[in-house]
């Protein structure tokens, strides 16, 4: 294990990729196994030290950036420690890096669907924030994927977790037992969870709570993985995918609709991994990478469907039916079914975080990106309060994304401190809008500390208190990921 408190060897870890400053640490752990994160821990407990997680440090709330307190750094308990192709299923240790996992799985015939934009994010990482990514439209996020945890508790004790083995009751109450032998009890928290297909806002809590959903997502919190089982998917056949222009907004919002209804239905028709939108100002800074974009294209879709060689043909044909009914710009519009032209295209999808990072950077600025979701039906209804308030703001900004999940990201990019503290302001307004419509403030990045004051107003005192509770079950003297989700009482 490596141990360092010189302040040039920590500097790297005291940010993540929401560059939040002011980030300080005494010291760096590097330990190479589950025995020292142990000792570690039982360390920092007796001294009430507090403890911050880092994996590659890829999350864009603050979630790794400690203020005080010593640094644990997974980077090197980063085994694949067998991938078994009969259970489908992976055993990986939490620093494995999450394109790694799914090249070995490829290699072995299978799938890992999870498929956050970042592929250089470890794997203990998006356990930690039940990251979804492009292909939560069909996949889901980590969390229908996790089999099996293996955690390290705050005062150095560990518990095996699989799926079944620790339930909560009808009451909510929930009782794991350590491998020491001793128990953990805590009550489930009762707040109600917003209706929509992404949430990682707050401790999961649906009934009958699986231990192994508690943790998944809970941001460091209550303890740190060291070993998670992971299910894998049969590889896909085939896929055809495209890149559709739409010169009418609303004409690709029932386009979205016709598809959502029709993956839905349980019968043998479209049923897309990914649907990914553009909005028209998206489009125009994708050009300056991709100049054949359309130069009167008013938004664009993105979308990947599955195929076998059996339902390649009518899936292609109900797919072209689907779009020409809806008014979709098919002759300027790209299609493809080879490896190939489906990695440009997937190019193109990541050439806008791209270009808005690099004019942002232009402007001497940070960027103010929304994660909100809301139910299906108010969807159509928080796209035009985008609109409409970002269109009479002035700010550069742009707006795209998980278009299948009702969940859009508004980028804003101010170019001076005044349109900053305004693009502030306005992400609050969106907040606020997204509450009011049973949405939630965090679909996909998490909490961190960078969001704990939204996570307030969309949860209230009371159900504040409880996840506060149930964190003190398992971690009574909040060493472990202090700051994220909520203020601890132990600051």
């Amino acid at each position: 294990m490596q141990v360092k408190t010189q302040a040039e060897d920590l500097q790297d870890y005291l940010t993540d990729a929401s560059n939040m400053a002011g980030g300080t640490a005494d010291t760096l752990f590097i330990p190479e196994n589950a025995e020292e994160v142990a000792d570690i821990l039982r360390k920092a407990n007796e001294e009430g030290a507090s403890v911050t997680v880092s994996g590659a440090r890829t999350g864009t709330v603050g979630g790794a950036v400690p203020f005080g307190g010593i640094v644990v750094s997974l980077e090197r308990i980063n085994k694949i420690v067998g991938i078994d192709p009969e259970t489908r299923s992976a055993v990986v240790e939490p620093g494995v890096i999450l394109a790694d996992l799914q090249k070995a799985a490829d290699n072995a015939g299978l799938f890992y669907p999870p498929d956050p934009t970042e592929w250089s994010c470890q794997i203990g990482g998006t356990i930690a924030t039940n990251a979804s990514g492009a292909r939560s439209f069909k996949y889901g996020s980590t969390r229908d994927y996790v089999r099996r945890l293996r955690v390290v508790l705050a005062d150095g004790d560990r518990v095996e977790l699989s799926r079944g083995d620790f339930v909560s009751n009808g009451n909510g109450a929930l009782v794991i037992e350590t491998a020491s032998g001793r128990t953990v009890k805590t009550t489930v928290p009762t707040y109600q969870r917003p209706v929509v297909r992404k949430n990682v806002s707050g401790y999961f809590n649906d009934p009958p709570l699986d231990a192994v959903d508690l943790f998944v997502g809970s941001e460091g919190t209550l303890g740190v993985i060291v070993e998670a089982e992971l299910d894998l998917l049969p590889k896909p056949e085939g896929f055809f995918g495209g890149i559709v222009f739409f010169k009418s907004e609303s004409n690709l919002l029932t386009a979205i609709a016709e598809i959502r209804a029709l993956a839905r239905s349980g019968t043998p028709s479209l049923d897309p991994t990914l649907l990914e939108f553009f909005d028209g100002r998206s489009l125009q800074l994708i050009s300056e990478k991709f100049p054949e974009t359309p130069s009167d294209a008013g938004c664009a879709l993105f979308f990947e469907q599955e195929t076998t060689s059996r339902n390649e043909e009518v899936l292609l044909e109900k797919c072209n039916e689907v779009l020409e009914r809806n008014g979709a710009d098919l002759d300027v519009s790209w299609f493809t079914n080879t490896d190939q032209d489906r990695e440009r295209m997937r190019a193109f999808r990541h050439a806008l975080p791209v270009a808005v990072n690099e004019r942002i950077v232009r402007y001497g600025q940070r960027k103010v990106g929304t994660d909100m979701a809301v139910p299906d039906d108010r969807f159509p209804g928080f796209l035009r309060f985008y609109h409409d308030i970002l269109g009479s703001s002035g700010l550069d900004h742009v707006i795209f994304g998980h278009i299948g999940d009702n969940h859009l990201h508004a980028n804003m990019l101010p170019k001076n401190d005044d349109e900053a503290e305004r693009a502030r302001h306005i992400y609050g307004r969106c907040v606020a809008q997204a509450i009011m419509l049973g949405g939630t403030v965090s679909a996909e990045h998490g909490i961190g500390k960078l969001k704990r004051k939204y996570l307030a107003a969309m949860m209230g005192e009371r159900y504040l208190n409880e996840m506060i509770e149930l964190k003190a079950a398992f971690d009574p003297n909040f060493i472990l990921g202090r700051g994220n989700l909520f203020e601890s009482p132990n600051k």
